[in-house]
């Protein structure tokens, strides 16, 4: 079994509940996009085009390990780290640094109660707390649903 697929299951053994996984529906990417608004208001050492940032910087090296894992996850996630990176942007451009942090603060903790009230639910701690990889494997767990149904 390719180490993607044994990573998928393990991952999903905790999230078999269906309210459970509604939660993580809504809340994991919520939680990308709110932890790359967080590191795109981290000032960068030097002056360098808004587009290039700490968020930009960390999503680089978490498509490295999608790509390690699964050509086809990492693809998936192009275009959804290009929106999201781009959405932050575009709030960052309208609102500021500072708003953009208070937006992407809350929706950090309110999607991470969320997380843990879908574990309360399921009875299940999670996947995180057995070994940290598994926070880059929720959204890919997501994205192989899409391709399930695709």
């Amino acid at each position: 079994m390719r180490k993607i697929d044994a990573l998928l299951v393990e991952y999903g053994e905790s999230h078999t509940n269906p309210v459970n996984k509604r939660f993580h529906w809504v809340c994991i990417p919520v939680i990308m996009f709110s932890l790359m608004g967080l590191l795109m208001a981290i000032p960068m050492p030097f002056e360098l085009p808004v587009y290039v940032n700490w968020a930009t910087v960390f999503m680089f090296f978490a498509l490295l390990y999608y790509i390690r894992l699964s050509f086809k996850i990492f693809i998936g996630f192009l275009p959804i780290v290009w929106m999201m990176l781009w959405g932050n942007i575009k709030i960052l451009e309208t609102y500021g640094s500072e708003k953009l942090v208070i937006i992407s603060l809350i929706l950090f903790v309110v999607a991470w109660i969320g997380q843990f009230i879908g574990h309360n639910i399921e009875g299940k701690k999670p996947s995180f707390f057995k070994d940290l990889q598994f926070l880059l494997i929720g959204p890919a767990w997501l994205l192989h649903f899409i391709y399930k149904k695709a």
